[in-house]
């Protein structure tokens, strides 16, 4: 049995469906599981004097407690490309065929080491539960070694098997070298659910299937591999892919397909509570309402949006219509960083100038609007902060994350208010300071009831040699390239 004690907190969001915030607050875990949560005052006396003697107590005072956040989209092997100077400057379509040859040259080791790295910059932000989208798979790459990275670094983790099949030559994208037969891809997708997919309650590794996008897989395997997901009844096998990401996509889809994005994945049965999609800048009113209507979930990824000038995402629209919305870093080629904290604020940041662009500076009669203060509204930091755990925790289908409630995993992210960035922000409304100050990472991360970081540091892996080894693996893809 395992009892841990998180007492006096300075502030605990819990994003309960009432969204109750305690001050002066405890938290009871036992057995990977959240007991009690409320102010200290309340808390038995019984419990108290169990934890002092069988337990462990942290005494929280000066911390803000959230629960862990949870990360929905992610190439986590792209930390080995950060920065690539020759697409620094580039749009998606551009950006991925410079990456293509260098990506040719990935290593298993590669895999995992870039994957821990991953992981360790989420954990380090807070970040409890991650989704991944692995779909190149060189020179003997296996999505196992992601999934075995995850148990080293002590994360929750969705791997998602993707794909790609259609090659420069069948008029796809990706060069023909980075293209799997699509009956070795369904094979392998069956191997990996029966191999490592866990559908309980409080699970800690789950596998999904993902291929790529439309301009790299055919219709035939979007096809089969919705089927084969679907032939795993009530065990939660789910579907991702990326979608209406920006115009080139929207042009591709059109001319390929002759159909928009969204008429294409309805047609192949990509739509429903089973499924997410990344991005989805450019979903537009038909698309919203239908996956509104079929709970179809989108990966919002404004970071990397922006980075790749993709466009700005409707996500007050989508969230008003009812479309579940989460949180996804995306990329580390792409963002290129991996902290939620930050991706969260940006979030919130983008939706309100998304709404100032949008905003009339004129009203019916021609005349100037002044005084209109309608943007700030578009979203709140309390909203920002539900996106990264309730609404990531729903768009990848868990039930049993993403809020402090007795009965859920014991994931929680605590900050320490009495940092700099917090400075000014902190005592005057806690909750809003941690995303509308600085982004910072969390003080402590407790993952299924197990501390993964403590007083700031790493526990799982030794940081300092787990990046070396990181950056010689990122020379040698990169060189080995030129």
């Amino acid at each position: 049995m395992s009892l841990i004690l998180i007492q006096n907190a300075t502030a605990v969001a819990t994003q309960n469906d009432a969204r109750t915030e305690w001050k002066n607050a405890s938290i009871l875990v036992r057995n990977q599981r959240i007991e009690w949560v409320g102010p200290d005052a309340e808390l038995p006396a019984a419990w108290r004097d169990e934890a002092l003697s069988q337990g462990e107590v942290l005494d929280a005072r000066g911390h803000l407690v959230v629960p862990g956040f949870v990360n929905t989209h992610h190439h986590m092997y792209q930390t080995l490309t950060r920065v690539l100077p020759s697409v620094q400057n580039a749009e998606l379509f551009g950006w991925l065929k410079g990456l293509y040859p260098v990506w040719s040259g990935l290593t298993p080791d590669m895999a995992r080491v870039s994957a821990q790295v991953a992981m360790a910059e989420l954990l380090l932000s807070g970040c409890t539960t991650s989704s991944d989208h692995l779909y190149l798979y060189p020179n003997g790459v296996r999505l196992d070694d992601t999934l075995e990275a995850a148990q080293t670094l002590g994360m929750r983790f969705l791997a998602t098997r993707g794909s790609m099949s259609v090659g420069q030559s069948a008029g796809g994208l990706p060069p023909d070298s980075l293209v799997e037969s699509e009956d070795a891809i369904l094979k392998d997708s069956q191997r990996l659910i029966e191999a490592w997919h866990d559908p309980s309650f409080g699970a800690m590794l789950q596998v999904g299937l993902a291929p790529c996008s439309p301009f790299s897989v055919s219709q035939d395997l979007m096809r089969e591999s919705a089927l084969l997901a679907r032939s795993y009844k009530t065990q939660n096998v789910r579907l991702h892919t990326h979608l209406a990401e920006n115009d080139h996509d929207i042009a591709y889809s059109l001319f390929k397909f002759n159909r928009t994005p969204t008429q294409y994945v309805q047609d192949l049965g990509w739509v429903g509570d089973d499924v997410w999609h990344a991005h989805c800048v450019k979903l537009d009113d038909e698309g919203i309402s239908l996956f509104a209507a079929t709970r179809t979930g989108v990966a919002h990824c404004p970071c990397s949006n922006m980075r790749l000038a993709s466009g700005i995402a409707p996500v007050r629209r989508m969230i008003d219509a009812g479309v579940p919305v989460g949180l996804g870093v995306d990329g580390s080629s792409s963002n290129d960083g991996a902290q939620l904290v930050g991706e969260a604020r940006q979030a919130l940041l983008l939706a309100r100038l998304k709404k100032s662009l949008e905003a009339p500076s004129q009203d019916a009669q021609g005349q100037m609007v002044f005084g209109c203060d309608t943007a700030p509204a578009e979203m709140s930091a309390r909203d920002a902060l539900w996106l990264a755990t309730r609404g990531g925790a729903e768009v990848l289908g868990r039930q049993d994350i993403g809020q402090i409630s007795p009965g859920f995993c014991a994931d929680l992210a605590l900050f320490d208010l009495s940092a700099l960035p917090f400075a000014g922000g902190a005592v005057l409304d806690p909750v809003a300071s941690l995303l509308l100050c600085a982004s910072v990472n969390a003080r402590h991360t407790l993952v299924n009831g197990r501390w993964v970081v403590k007083d700031g540091q790493l526990l799982t892996v030794d940081l300092p040699v787990l990046i070396e080894q990181h950056n010689r693996l990122s020379l040698n893809l990169v060189q080995a390239a030129h």
